[in-house]
């Protein structure tokens, strides 16, 4: 299904990691909606250039700060998109703490913040969408990904719960789960994967990132936002506390 440029008009979004990637293109996808974008990121001069872009607005935000007014940040929101995340590879018994308590941090403790803070006006509108960006890791696990997988895994199952509590009042909460997007998260990935495996870089989508999916390529970020923006479209109103998976078949195995 694709919009008008209505169907979201008056409806404002908040997307966070919205400089670039997935979350860069979720804020042109909501924007070509109707709907009146922030861009949350830590990358302020990244996050300006995609809303001068996309006619959107500005929000510098820390997920990492825990004096960070994130609940504030999302109240008066009817659509919250976590998108932000980023990844660590490593063994676990090499796997720093603090770098795992930082992924946890951005990508369960931030979102339960924003949705905090974003559900009241949602249910005083009787309207919301939560869309988390999860993965095929929220459903699916790899080595060296400990807290990536434990983080998306624990944001699959906070989205159930704003689905059961959000539903009687007209608030959906979905997970879209991309396998490998070609976004800089997994860029960077590249070299940390050549190491731990032993393979060259240029080896490493194929042999590595392209080995489960049935459709051997990258998942583009566009494809990610139209999942995203149809979760928050009229059509899919009845689409709560579930998983859109979009991972070219790895989940069929």
């Amino acid at each position: 299904m694709t919009f008008n440029n209505q169907s979201l008009a008056g409806r404002r979004a908040l997307v966070t990691g919205g400089a670039s990637g997935i979350g860069a293109a979720c804020v042109q996808r909501l924007a070509e909606a109707g709907a009146d974008v922030t861009v949350a990121d830590i990358d302020e001069a990244g996050a300006k250039a995609v809303a001068t872009a996309y006619g959107a607005t500005v929000q510098a935000l820390d997920l990492l700060d825990q004096n960070a007014d994130l609940e504030g940040a999302a109240s008066g929101m009817h659509i919250i998109v976590n998108n932000a995340g980023f990844q660590h590879v490593c063994a676990i018994e090499e796997f720093p703490l603090e770098k795992f308590q930082d992924i946890l941090r951005i990508m369960v403790e931030a979102p339960f913040r924003l949705i905090k803070g974003a559900l009241p006006h949602m249910y005083e509108s009787g309207w919301g969408r939560v869309v988390n960006v999860s993965s095929v890791h929220g459903l699916r696990a790899s080595p060296f990904k400990s807290a990536y997988v434990s983080g998306k895994h624990a944001l699959e199952g906070l989205s159930k719960v704003v689905a059961l509590e959000g539903g009687p009042r007209g608030v959906t909460s979905n997970c879209v789960n991309p396998a490998y997007v070609r976004t800089p998260l997994v860029e960077k990935q590249i070299v940390d994967q050549a190491r731990i495996h032993g393979i060259e870089p240029e080896e490493v989508v194929e042999r590595i990132m392209l080995t489960e999916p049935a459709i051997k390529r990258l998942v583009e970020p566009e494809e990610v936002a139209e999942a995203v923006a149809y979760l928050c479209s009229p059509a899919a109103s009845f689409i709560n506390g579930t998983s859109v998976v979009l991972d070219g078949g790895w989940t069929a195995r």
